[in-house]
């Protein structure tokens, strides 16, 4: 037997599509000016201008409308770089995130939704597929690597691009250093450091 979708899963076209867009717009600029105790369904729906209905019906929790904002953020999300050289993708990964993190808005609203994912299961879970979608796309950087002999064999990809972003996030969660492209090289240089060494 089949089992129901779940809450703003379905991904039609047309007038679905739109309304689905303009909710999540609404959501993702409330979170990012608000944080996660204002995402109230009612108010999200005044402002995309639908009905409450509608939103109550496509998402039915805010943990659930913060769930689809995020797999619609790993839908739009870049592809990774392709440089030719380790090196290289590996700071391109470590300056795209910084560039996130640092955006007015991106950055705010990435604050927002790992402290919702800390009270809300549903955003949890949506974040871990986020950041998995990521890294499993940035590990090829590694796996080709290790195809032209710049890495050992048997270097875990996921372990290097996660290496990679953890100082960055880590920085802007708990220290409060600076985010900039000096601090991604050195997160990126660290992490290849290490995978050159065997070390994941």
């Amino acid at each position: 037997m089949a089992t129901a979708p779940q809450p703003g899963s379905i991904r039609p076209g047309g007038r679905t599509a739109r309304v689905r867009e303009a909710v999540l717009q609404a959501a993702g600029d409330t979170l990012a000016g608000k944080g996660f105790d204002a995402l109230d369904l009612a108010e999200i729906a005044r402002i995309a201008g639908v009905g409450k209905t509608t939103v109550y019906r496509r998402w039915g929790t805010p943990g659930a409308l913060a769930a689809d904002l995020l797999d619609h953020m790993a839908e739009q999300s870049l592809p990774r770089a392709r440089t030719g050289s380790v090196d290289k993708d590996l700071q391109e990964n470590a300056r795209l995130v910084v560039k996130t993190l640092t955006d007015p808005r991106q950055g705010r609203l990435f604050k927002a939704l790992i402290a919702a994912s800390l009270c809300n299961e549903q955003a949890a879970q949506a974040l871990h597929r986020f950041y998995a979608v990521r890294i499993d796309d940035w590990a090829g950087c590694v796996t080709d690597a290790m195809g032209r002999g710049e890495l050992p064999h048997g270097t875990d990809p996921g372990r290097v691009i996660a290496n990679v972003s953890a100082p960055l996030y880590y920085a802007l969660l708990n220290t409060g250093e600076a985010l900039d492209d000096e601090a991604a090289d050195r997160a990126a240089a660290t992490a290849l450091a290490a995978a050159r060494a065997g070390v994941g």
